[in-house]
């Protein structure tokens, strides 16, 4: 009966606290256990009763395994039917907050990886590439635009062929070290370059400001990917394009431990499980095989 497996599973008040910020977040063991306080070996055997009873999933990623709450099937179903009991208790509210904590940390080691490697980072996106012309890729097939916006714009080695495909270009970036950067490149360029710092989360740019919107190999360094997704709609016009580059699903874990990858790539399924719910029709998929065999896939979606 899955009613008694799922029951037995949250009859500990841990597992029902494990349950509660996994709803949330998507986190470590040594993350859960900063929060809970308790053993690893104690956390690890609740996260696997959990786990065993279809409640919790967990996903390894390189040198990381990250434990999240089911995403599909009955387990999801009975989380749905009862995560109202773990509101508006302070025991849970303090989990949550702790967590809140931990993705914030994250957020700012990944800001102070960036801003470490700005001067360096397009040799180290040439480490990656190899001699293979993404930007070329990617525009050979998008037109003309009014306003073109490059997510994660880096140095702004994209946004030089940007204004090639669009009348002004916009490049938004959260290290402000990579935008010193990108600066000294566009310091002549007049009012048809824009720079501005912020969070691809929460996108310094007004409702459906933009035609034409480009995110190349940022995902994979985000812990919500969808949540970027989201934001594109917002800021894009009804029949802008949307434009994806990052890489397909692959186990090089050197994109993990040396460029500080988050993700180690996304199938296509995982994208259009994004794109779909967000208002995006997908148009094509481009794909290519580059250095070390990696799969990098290009997606261009319209938003409906």
């Amino acid at each position: 009966m899955d009613s008694l497996k799922y029951f037995k599973a949250l009859s500990d008040e841990t597992r029902i606290r494990l349950l509660n910020i996994l709803l949330h977040h998507e986190l470590k063991v040594g993350e859960l256990v900063s929060i809970l306080e308790m053993g690893q070996s104690r956390i690890s055997r609740h996260l696997k009763i959990l786990a065993d009873a279809g409640l919790v999933e967990h996903l390894r990623e390189g040198v990381w395994g990250f434990y999240y709450i089911s995403r599909s099937g009955p387990g999801r179903r009975f989380i749905d039917a009862v995560r109202y009991l773990f509101e508006d208790d302070p025991v849970y509210e303090t989990d949550i907050q702790k967590a809140e904590r931990i993705i914030e940390e994250r957020k700012r080691n990944v800001l102070r990886f960036f801003d470490d490697i700005a001067p360096r980072w397009d040799l180290f996106k040439g480490e990656i590439l190899g001699n293979f012309d993404l930007n070329q890729a990617i525009f050979k097939n998008t037109g003309v635009h009014r306003v073109g916006v490059d997510l994660g714009c880096g140095t702004g080695d994209l946004l030089k062929s940007m204004k090639r495909h669009a009348e002004k270009v916009i490049g938004v970036d959260s290290s402000p070290r990579m935008l010193e950067e990108a600066r000294k490149q566009f310091q002549d360029a007049g009012a048809d370059f824009e720079i501005r710092l912020g969070e691809i989360e929460h996108l310094p740019l007004s409702d459906g400001e933009a035609d034409f919107v480009v995110i190349s190999l940022v995902l994979q360094y985000m812990a919500k990917p969808v949540a970027a997704v989201a934001e594109v709609c917002r800021i894009l016009k009804t029949g802008g394009l949307f434009v994806i580059a990052d890489f397909g699903k692959h186990d090089n874990s050197v994109l993990c431990e040396k460029y500080g990858a988050r993700w180690l790539g996304f199938s296509r399924q995982e994208v259009e499980g994004w794109l779909a719910p967000n208002g995006f029709e997908l148009q094509k998929v481009d794909n290519y095989s580059i250095e070390k065999e990696l799969p990098l896939n290009i997606y261009y979606a319209i938003k409906l």
